[in-house]
């Protein structure tokens, strides 16, 4: 099947001869047929397979043709608009969205994407574009000043879909869908239809055709996958070392997990000699243009990025994708190697893996059906191991060493050591934990209950330890006389405790002197609540009582 044979516009069809393709590929034959009819889509494809071109196409298509909505002519709108998740892909969707079009008369197109400034796509708005292609940020961003209107609005494209919901972009597409009008067509592209996906695609879309594109064999066999363990960030760093410096290597993207891991390791691969940049989200729109051009021209051998260059970004000289971290979802596994392999050639894609993120490895084997080759390079093997079930029922016993040889259960077990021979603070490998004052006791506590031989009934100790000193009344010797009937508190005097002696501060102009306080003991025998107060009767400010 050619595209002539798929109904589209002559002068689409001419456009798209300069680009060289002839056949369309699968998610293609299917999409496009089905837009031109005027049908709400939902496409599942997977990276690669030629998605941009699948609803391209039929839009313009429509646009060849003038508006069929009355007074469309006089609204300063756009006829189609396309949501991405990135600005690079929004870039992308522009580029490829003026080739195919260029053969229309007087189709303008808008690129509204956050970090760059609202000078220039204010004016590029003052001529009424008809085709629209923006990040949901940016694009709220304008509506709220006003100047934009949907009125003549025929065609709505939600592309990367996911990735949009992934990014948190929810709401911002909701309120978005909520100001275009009811009669529009709706083409909805993603990775998958399931989950959130599926729901906010019920919300959106009238009756749409579900089309699911399964992922070709032939296509798999582009990419080689393999996957190395390291020991730590050192590890990772020698070998990306050794795999940037292969023959076989034109342009590498290495994917990290954050904005300053992307920053810190471009510099280090500079400081080494490797024409390396970084892209991520923080950096300004004109200076990741100027990067992204640069990576195109081939005069930066190896970029540094975050998820951001995941998906949008389509340069023929990458042939190896790298993962400094491993992606955190199979998903953005799926993306990130997609970035070579393309169109038919074929690519490299290595994973650095730690042993704990095993997982993560299952889960993308998992999800594109592949076994993913585990690889090594001569003198940068990993370290050993621990077999896996160490330390479980049926593995490796606890007390035995990793690796044979001498076991690490050769000291003697606290429970056949006698008393003096124990660590203070340590019973039948028990310690008593720590007194009221914080610090550890050796000695259980009087309302210790602990079933041992030291511990009578209701907590009281009717033995010592041998080498302990000696007990009197269930209290040391050193303990100091009572005073008073109680531990540590004054002479009764009446019904109530006699207010112990205290110094009191006497404030002459700036100094300070300390004399005792001659005040009574309250000799009436009432509390300091109520009549007999100092100073009258009155509360001093600030104080609730006495």
């Amino acid at each position: 099947m050619s595209f002539a044979e798929l109904g589209l516009n002559p002068i689409v069809l001419k456009c798209l001869e300069t680009t060289g393709y002839t056949e369309p590929t699968g998610v293609q034959s299917q999409a496009i047929p089905a837009a031109l009819e005027g049908k709400d889509l939902l496409v599942s494809s997977h990276t690669g397979s030629g998605k941009t071109a699948a609803f391209l196409l039929p839009s313009l298509h429509k646009l060849a043709e003038p508006s069929q909505i009355p007074g469309a002519d006089k609204v300063q709108g756009p006829r189609l608009l396309v949501l991405c998740p990135t600005r690079e892909l929004a870039l992308q969707v522009q580029k490829q969205a003026g080739i195919y079009g260029a053969g229309i008369k007087k189709l303008r197109t808008v690129c509204l994407v956050g970090g760059a400034p609202f000078g220039p796509q204010f004016q590029a708005m003052r001529y009424n574009p008809e085709v629209m292609i923006a990040t949901p940020g940016r694009l709220i961003d304008h509506m709220e000043r006003g100047r934009i209107d949907f009125s003549r609005l025929e065609v709505l494209v939600l592309d990367e879909a996911d990735r949009m919901l992934d990014m948190g972009f929810v709401e911002d597409i909701e309120h978005i869908v909520s100001r275009t009008p009811s009669s529009r067509q709706t083409l909805l592209f993603s990775a998958t239809l399931d989950g959130m996906v599926g729901k906010i695609a019920a919300q959106m879309t009238q009756s749409p055709k579900r089309i699911e594109v399964v992922t070709k064999e032939e296509h798999k066999a582009n990419i080689d996958q393999r996957l190395f363990f390291t020991d730590d960030v050192g590890h990772k760093h020698r070998l990306l070392d050794v795999l940037l410096r292969d023959v076989d290597l034109t342009q590498a993207l290495v994917f990290t997990a954050t904005k300053s891991s992307a920053e810190a390791l471009s510099e280090t691969l500079l400081e080494n000699g490797f024409a390396a940049a970084a892209l991520h989200g923080d950096m300004p729109q004109h200076k990741r243009n100027r990067t992204l051009q640069r990576l195109r021209d081939g005069q930066t051998r190896i970029l540094v990025a975050t998820d951001v260059a995941a998906r949008g970004i389509d340069v023929a000289g990458i042939s190896h994708v790298i993962n400094f971290d491993a992606p955190r979802q199979a998903e953005d596994y799926v993306h990130r190697i997609g970035r070579t392999g393309r169109a038919g050639r074929t690519g490299s894609a290595v994973t650095f893996v730690h042993g704990r993120e095993r997982g993560l490895i299952r889960d993308i084997e998992r999800y594109t059906g592949q076994t993913v080759r585990v690889d090594v390079i001569a003198g940068m093997e990993p370290t050993a191991r621990p077999e896996r079930g160490f330390g479980k029922p049926g593995g490796k016993k606890f007390g035995q060493k990793p690796g044979g040889g001498k076991t690490w259960g050769d000291k003697k077990p606290w429970g056949e050591k006698k008393w003096e021979d124990k660590p203070r603070g340590a019973y039948q490998g028990q310690g008593y934990g720590q007194n009221s004052h914080g610090q550890n006791s050796d000695r259980p506590r009087a309302d210790d209950s602990r079933g041992n031989a030291y511990a009578g009934n209701g907590g009281s100790w009717q033995a010592k330890p041998e080498g302990r000193p000696a007990w009197k009344d269930g209290k040391p010797e050193s303990r100091p006389a009572r005073a008073g009937g109680s531990w540590d508190r004054p002479e009764k005097n009446g019904n109530t405790w006699a207010k112990p002696e205290t110094r009191r501060a006497d404030v002459n102009g700036n100094s300070v002197n300390y004399k005792p306080d001659t005040r009574s003991a309250n000799p009436q025998g009432r509390t300091w609540g109520e009549d007999a107060r100092p100073h009258g009767g009155a509360k001093p400010r600030g104080r609730q009582s006495w």
